[in-house]
């Protein structure tokens, strides 16, 4: 088999019953429709699914929090890959902490500028509680992003924002990171897994959402791209 010049990494969580959603309740069902019949001569095994378009590891468009603004199906798919940068702030999380600018400025002292067109995600490790749904969840309290340090983002022209957690905000808070995300026409990935596979800089993100007309929200599958290691 062809060597390929990159290694593909998993940045999703899988979809099943259990996992953990803003609301708290199930956000999705996959009920068997047909089974094999071991008697035919063709055999098909179907499901049916039932899901909330936010679940899971998934993406918001701007028209999720803005009239007018652009659906799931309407964003450039040039902006679902990307250049990707992990900013990790695992050290110094607890629920009530946000990255800040200084966190931002930090990274860029050791890693150069956020570059235009980046994908940035933000690794709290918060991921740890994703099969403890009510950990994970923790009434709504988790790391989050601060408003300055998205409006910090935005100045190095991203073309969206992922975390680790349900959002970058939180209830209490209100949702001045939506707001300013989305207003800005970029798009927001809320429950990234395994991104401290990624580097820091270096690597490429692809996220797909299903290409669903006038949807304000979809699950995606998100991969990251890395140099094939030589050997």
């Amino acid at each position: 088999m062809k060597k390929l010049p990159f290694k593909l990494i998993d940045l999703t969580h899988e979809l099943r019953h259990e996992i953990p959603t803003w609301s708290g309740g199930c956000g999705f069902e996959h009920d068997l429709k047909q089974d094999y019949d071991l008697m035919a001569p063709y055999k098909f095994r179907t499901h049916k699914i039932y899901m909330e378009e936010g679940i899971g590891t998934h993406m918001d468009a701007p028209a999720h929090c803005f009239v007018g603004g652009k659906n799931i199906q309407e964003i450039s798919i040039q902006d679902f890959f990307a250049p990707c940068v992990i900013l990790d702030i695992s050290p110094k999380i607890h629920p009530q902490y946000s990255l800040s600018t200084q966190d931002i400025k930090a990274f860029e002292d050791r890693f150069g500028k956020i570059q235009e067109g980046s994908f940035v995600m933000v690794y709290t490790g918060w991921e740890k509680f994703w099969h403890e749904p009510e950990k994970y969840r923790n009434n709504l309290m988790f790391p989050n992003v601060s408003s300055n340090a998205a409006e910090l983002l935005l100045e190095r022209k991203i073309v969206g924002l992922g975390i680790d957690t349900l959002s970058p905000d939180r209830a209490e808070e209100g949702f001045p990171v939506h707001q300013l995300i989305l207003g800005a026409g970029r798009y927001i990935v809320e429950n990234v897994a395994n991104a401290i596979s990624m580097p820091s800089v270096g690597g490429y993100s692809l996220a797909l959402p299903l290409k669903i007309r006038n949807g304000t929200e979809s699950p995606i599958r998100l991969v990251g791209f890395v140099n094939a290691p030589e050997i």
